[in-house]
């Protein structure tokens, strides 16, 4: 049971780090050109009506001298909340097997692992503070003050860099920085820092705008999983 709560509470955390924007709060101290350059990658995201990703996740604990490396896909579609988050175990491309998945068809929540062969349904949370990955290119509109930090350039492609501060105070991590694909205007990764000294990087690996996906994907499907025991907490 101890495990299996971890790996919830993993997946939580991941979920809550990469969609951190959701909080309500006006915003103070905007820079213009931070302003400008964030405007852009909304105004072409908004344009698209499902998004396919692929991504890592790292965790680098100096505390802990630990560093780990997941790999994952994204499946959004933001106007109607829906979305799908597999990660997968460690280990080489060919070799990935799932490990967990969350999924929403905008009314409903599900929570898959597949070690303990279970998956916990709920109800979505629709508050603001909600966790909702179907929004994660859009996590810096509410809840953060932003500064332009400069150009880098990582394998001939050049990226704006953005900090983000959380306006509240309360939150465990403190900033979050972004790097924007100045040409393609998409978020290609961000760095979150927390206040316990820990770092969490999403780097995306690809992106593949109005994917030809079917709506069936924002559902669990019982049948195609055998024997998997579903755990109602609505």
């Amino acid at each position: 049971m101890k495990n299996r709560q971890m790996r919830i509470m993993k997946s939580a955390i991941l979920l809550l780090l990469i969609t951190a924007g959701t909080v309500t709060g006006a915003l103070a101290q905007k820079d213009d050109q931070a302003k400008a350059i964030l405007s852009q990658v909304s105004k072409k995201y908004r344009t698209y009506d499902v998004v396919k990703t692929s991504f890592t996740y790292t965790l680098e604990s100096p505390q802990a001298n630990l560093k780990e490396t997941q790999s994952g896909t994204l499946i959004a579609k933001s106007k109607t909340n829906k979305f799908k988050v597999t990660l997968y175990t460690k280990g080489g491309t060919k070799t990935q097997t799932i490990a967990q998945e969350l999924i929403s068809n905008g009314k409903e929540q599900w929570t898959y692992l597949k070690k303990d062969n279970e998956v916990q349904v709920n109800d979505v949370n629709n508050s603001d503070d909600a966790l909702n990955p179907a929004h994660i290119f859009t996590i810096y509109e509410k809840g953060f003050k932003y500064l332009y930090t400069g150009e880098s350039k990582v394998g001939g492609v050049t990226y704006q860099n953005i900090d983000l501060t959380p306006t509240d105070d309360k939150k465990t991590f403190f900033k979050v920085r972004l790097m924007i694909d100045k040409v393609k205007k998409q978020i290609y990764s961000a760095l979150i820092f927390d206040k316990n000294g820990n770092k969490y990087t999403y780097a995306m690996q690809s992106f593949s705008p109005n994917a030809n996906v079917p709506d069936a994907v924002f559902a669990f499907d019982v049948k195609a999983h055998p024997g998997v025991e579903v755990v109602d907490l609505r």
